[in-house]
C-alpha cells in the first residue's frame, strides 16, 4: 500500500511538472464567452444572468489554472524555462495577461474599480511579455519555418486588447500605443504566417486547430478601434469586420483536417477568435441597426457555445484518462 501511494504521488508531481502554459488559452476562450454573451444579452435586452453566472464560472476556471501553473514555477522553474524556450510554447504565454484584459472588459459594466485594477495589471503584464517574446524572436535564437504557426499571433497582435477596456478607463494613449503595436505586427506576422502556409510543410496536426486564431486579429481590431474612434463606423472599422469574415471563411475550407485529429489543448485555440467574430458582429449591429449582423452574430453565438461546452466535456475527459500533463 505504501509502495502504491508513492507511486500515485510520483505521477501526481509529474502531471504538475508537465502542466501546460497552453491552458491559459482556456481563459481566453471563457472570457470571450462571457463578453459574448453579454453582447447578446445587450442587443436583446435580456438582462445579465447568464453573462454573469458564465463570468463566475469563468474567473473560476481561470483562478485554478493560474494556481496550478504558479505552483509549477514554484516547484518546477526548470519546466517552465523549458516552455518559455520553447519555440512553439512560447506563444502562449501572454494567454496570461490576454485573459486578465478580457476579465477587465468583462468586470467594466458593473465594478469598475476593479476592473481598473485588472486592467492595470493585465496591460503591464502584456507590455512585459510580448516585448520579452518579440526580442525572443529576434534575438539570437535559431527559429525554423516549422515552428511559426498561427498562435504567433497571440504576443504581439494580443496588444490589439488593451483598448477594449482601456479606451472607457480613461487610458487613450496608452491604448493607442498598444493598439498600434499590435495592428502593424498583425500585418508582419500575417505575411509571414501565410508564407508558412502556402510553401512550406503542412503544421504538426495538434496545431491544426490553431488556424482558427486568423480570425482573432481583424475581429478584436475593429471593436478596439471602434474604442478609440468613438463608436464610429469608418472605412478601417468595415475592413477590419470584413476581414475577420473573409478569415472565418477561408478557416470553414480547412475544417476537414480536423477530423480525426486527438484532442489537445490546442482545440481550445477555436473558442476565443469565434467569440471575437461573435462580439464585433453583435456590436456592428448595434451601431448601425443591421439585422443581418444580428442574425450573423446569433449564428456564431450558436456555435460558440457548442464550441465551449466540447472543449469542457473533452478537456475533462482528456485530465481523467491521464492524457494531458504528460511529457511530450
Amino acid at each position: 500500500m505504501a509502495g502504491m501511494h508513492t507511486i500515485e504521488g510520483s505521477q501526481e508531481v509529474q502531471r504538475l511538472e508537465h502542466f501546460p502554459v497552453t491552458f491559459f488559452s482556456l481563459g481566453m476562450g471563457m472570457m470571450g464567452l462571457t463578453l459574448a454573451l453579454h453582447a447578446a444579452e445587450t442587443a436583446y435586452g435580456w438582462g445579465g444572468t447568464i453573462s454573469r453566472a458564465v463570468l463566475a464560472l469563468s474567473v473560476a476556471m481561470l483562478a485554478v489554472v493560474g494556481a496550478f501553473y504558479a505552483v509549477k514555477a514554484v516547484r518546477h522553474p526548470a519546466a517552465v524555462r523549458a516552455e518559455w524556450e520553447h519555440p512553439v510554447k512560447i506563444a502562449f504565454f501572454p494567454a496570461i495577461s490576454i485573459s486578465l484584459l478580457l476579465l477587465s472588459a468583462a468586470l467594466l459594466g458593473e465594478w469598475p474599480g476593479v476592473a481598473r485594477v485588472v486592467w492595470m495589471i493585465g496591460a503591464a503584464l502584456q507590455g512585459v511579455l510580448a516585448l520579452a517574446v518579440i526580442g525572443s524572436w529576434i534575438g539570437h535564437r535559431a527559429f525554423l519555418t516549422g515552428h511559426l504557426t498561427p498562435a504567433w499571433f497571440i504576443p504581439a497582435v494580443g496588444n490589439v486588447i488593451v483598448p477594449i477596456a482601456g479606451a472607457r478607463l480613461g487610458w487613450t494613449e496608452t491604448s493607442w500605443l498598444f493598439f498600434s503595436g499590435g495592428l502593424i505586427f498583425w500585418v508582419v506576422l500575417l505575411t509571414l504566417v501565410v508564407n508558412r502556409l502556402m510553401f512550406h510543410d503542412p503544421m504538426p496536426g495538434k496545431m491544426t486547430p490553431t488556424l482558427m486564431i486568423l480570425v482573432a486579429p481583424p475581429a478584436v481590431g475593429f471593436v478596439a478601434w471602434l474604442r478609440l474612434n468613438g463608436g464610429v463606423i469608418d472605412p478601417l472599422a468595415h475592413f477590419l469586420l470584413s476581414v475577420g469574415y473573409v478569415f472565418a471563411a477561408l478557416v470553414v475550407t480547412q475544417a476537414g483536417r480536423l477530423r480525426g485529429l486527438p484532442f489537445a489543448l490546442s482545440w481550445w485555440a477555436l473558442s476565443f477568435p469565434v467569440a471575437a467574430l461573435t462580439i464585433a458582429s453583435f456590436t456592428y449591429a448595434g451601431v448601425t441597426g443591421s439585422e443581418a449582423h444580428l442574425v450573423i452574430g446569433t449564428g456564431l453565438l450558436a456555435v460558440l457555445v457548442l464550441v465551449i461546452l466540447m472543449l469542457i466535456a473533452r478537456t475533462a475527459m482528456a485530465i481523467r484518462n491521464g492524457e494531458i500533463c504528460v511529457p511530450e
